[in-house]
């Protein structure tokens, strides 16, 4: 059996046996303890033995780590925190850790833990928010399977930087003895993709609704808590959609997938309020039934300016105007202090914007728009695809980016193509937001950040 088994069957009297893992090991004179995990829920179960155990000797020797066959009684314990017990009448020893295992019954920093990121994921705390990362995975391959989307997968090795950043990891080819080459192995520049929107957008094109959940790459030498070299994204494209109905596709899937992840992973979660936000669950509970209100950046701006004028606000950065890219000072304000909901931000500047979004009528605003929640700020980044072939060209030129790179892509404008819209969520920050997790490194199983490649 599983020890979440255990949990689903509760009987008193009834004869069990299973694997786990030593979480800790009290010898008492009259009886002992261990406490073990198999991984397969956040509970662990609790082990009575005593001296009679005809290994009773090298079972109160073993050590944290240890793997044990178990066979004993379930004896219930309503009484007590633990709603049952196991009475062993058998535990064999199956493998035993060495004595300097680095999981010893303690506390363990998270910055240590990092460090063994082969080993944390058997502590209580990331096993819980592993646990959820892939609730939450699944939660969302629902949503879109059950909206009848196609799911795509879009090339990793690209040529292409669908967002203008110029910070990409290239791909070249090694000899031998690990020296560059100097032919390159495409015959052009080839780097980690940063986005599959590009490509999801020609999917769209020909099944309607699309989405892609992958790898992608920044290489940005960034060493704050939001940021990796290494992350996964989820990129859902629509055909025929406009601003409005992508909005109303974000909301949609996000509520989703709180609610999915409420109901499947209440224990981790109720965990994790423990050790990292109290509140969380409540938080959640809120956001999967509020209603979120749209503003328009102008608005946004008009906001902020007020609030710095009235004194009621000092940002570190206090000079607001048009153009202004938002910090999340600035996001945060508007959702937590003015709006106090999830806020779509939506019409920012061109200027500020990628290439490929909308233009809309004023000529100087795109159909942008970011999500923005409570404790973090932006969670989601979309917007309307400009479908205007001409209007496309000149803004590649405008950014100085050649045409010719992305041909493929401008040229869906002269094959039949009217609008589409999509978004971008990045799955960790979202990992992060259900987990109350403050650094990015912690959701991630095996982090990739800068100066970092331990695994």
């Amino acid at each position: 059996m599983e020890i979440k088994d255990l949990y689903q069957d509760l009987k008193n009297e009834q004869m069990v046996e299973f694997i786990a893992r030593v979480r800790s090991n009290r010898d008492g004179k009259k009886v002992s303890f261990l406490v073990l995990s198999d991984g397969t829920t956040i509970h662990d179960v609790q082990v009575v033995y005593k001296a009679d155990l005809k290994n009773y000797h090298d079972v109160s020797r073993v050590r944290v780590g240890s793997i044990l066959a178990v066979e004993g009684v379930m004896e219930l314990t309503p009484t007590r925190d633990q709603p049952f017990e196991i009475k062993a009448t058998n535990i064999e020893i199956l493998d035993e850790a060495i004595p300097d295992y680095p999981l010893q019954k303690k506390e363990h920093s998270l910055e240590f833990l990092r460090e063994i990121a082969q080993l944390r994921a058997r502590t209580k705390t990331f096993n819980a928010i592993f646990r959820i990362r892939s609730l939450t995975a699944f939660a969302i391959h629902k949503f879109f399977q059950q909206e009848n989307f196609v799911y795509v997968n879009t090339p990793i090795i690209t040529s292409n930087d669908a967002e203008g950043a110029g910070e990409e990891f290239g791909v070249v080819t090694y000899d031998q003895n690990h020296k560059p080459l100097i032919t390159d192995f495409f015959n052009k520049k080839a780097s980690l993709t940063v986005s599959g929107q590009l490509n999801a957008e020609a999917f769209a094109q020909a099944f309607k609704k699309v989405y892609t959940f992958g790898p992608t790459f920044r290489a940005e030498s960034s060493f704050t808590s939001r940021h990796a070299s290494e992350f996964w994204m989820i990129e859902p494209e629509v055909a025929f959609n406009d601003l409005s109905a992508n909005i109303d596709l974000i909301e949609r899937m996000l509520k989703f997938v709180f609610n999915d992840v409420l109901i499947n992973g209440l224990a981790e979660l109720t965990f994790l309020a423990t050790v990292n936000e109290p509140g969380l669950v409540e938080k959640i509970q809120t956001l999967s039934t509020s209603k979120y209100v749209i503003n328009t950046y102008e608005e946004v701006i008009e906001i902020l300016s007020q609030a710095v004028a009235a004194k009621k606000v000092n940002f570190e950065n206090n000079k607001i105007s048009f153009g202004l890219d938002l910090g999340t000072e600035h996001e945060r304000y508007l959702c937590e202090v003015v709006n106090q909901c999830p806020t779509f931000v939506i019409n920012y500047p061109k200027e500020i914007k990628a290439f490929y979004m909308k233009l809309n009528s004023d000529q100087k605003t795109v159909g942008a728009v970011d999500l923005l929640v409570p404790g973090i700020g932006e969670l989601v980044g979309g917007s309307q695809r400009e479908d205007d072939y001409e209007q496309l060209l000149n803004r590649c030129e405008a950014l100085k980016i050649n045409p010719t790179d992305l041909s493929w892509y401008l040229d869906l404008r002269r094959f039949g193509y009217y609008k589409s819209s999509g978004f971008g969520l990045g799955f960790e920050r979202l990992v992060m937001y259900l987990t109350g997790t403050s650094n990015i490194r912690d959701v991630l199983p095996f982090p990739r950040t800068p100066k970092n490649l331990l695994f």
